[in-house]
């Protein structure tokens, strides 16, 4: 028996993770004043605000569902040119991971991994509607846990 083996039972097994799948959980996009707020668009720089939030569920003995929501709201001259809303989920499994390091894992590891393809969705949406893609900046998600964990976060990114 090696010296691995001989440890292996009175050490915690190694920490298991990986994304078990993907999917798009609800998308909307709303145009309310099209076609008007399109040829507005042109030649005027939009204010967007936009928003994330995380949310994290357990699902069955190992499993975890993480909900990455992003928002996008866009006016030119308080007037609203379009409203985007992206719900992608992901489903992680998750085995031997200490308690306290279960919430940062589900709400700063499995959202970065995640980011990339709802950032593309969100661009394809907003560019299927007529409108310049919005193109997310990459979003410190560790900052957001702790301003969040802190009771100081709204998930309002700054401009």
């Amino acid at each position: 028996m090696s010296d691995e083996q001989a440890t292996t039972g009175t050490e915690q097994a190694n920490p298991q993770f990986s994304m078990i799948s993907q999917y798009v959980k609800d998308l909307s996009l709303e145009n309310p004043r099209a076609p008007e707020s399109l040829q507005k668009m042109q030649g005027n720089n939009p204010d967007i605000k936009i928003s994330v939030n995380i949310n994290a569920r357990k699902i069955g003995e190992e499993g975890y569902e993480v909900a990455l929501m992003l928002s996008a709201t866009a006016k030119v001259d308080k007037e609203t040119m379009f409203i985007a809303e992206l719900n992608y989920g992901a489903l992680f499994g998750i085995r031997n991971v200490a308690e306290d390091q279960l919430q940062p894992l589900l709400l700063v590891e499995c959202p970065r991994l995640m980011f990339p393809f709802a950032r593309r969705i969100f661009a394809d949406a907003v560019r299927d509607g007529g409108f310049p893609p919005v193109m997310l900046d990459p979003i410190d998600f560790l900052a957001l846990y702790q301003q969040q964990k802190d009771g100081a976060g709204d998930g309002v990114l700054p401009n």
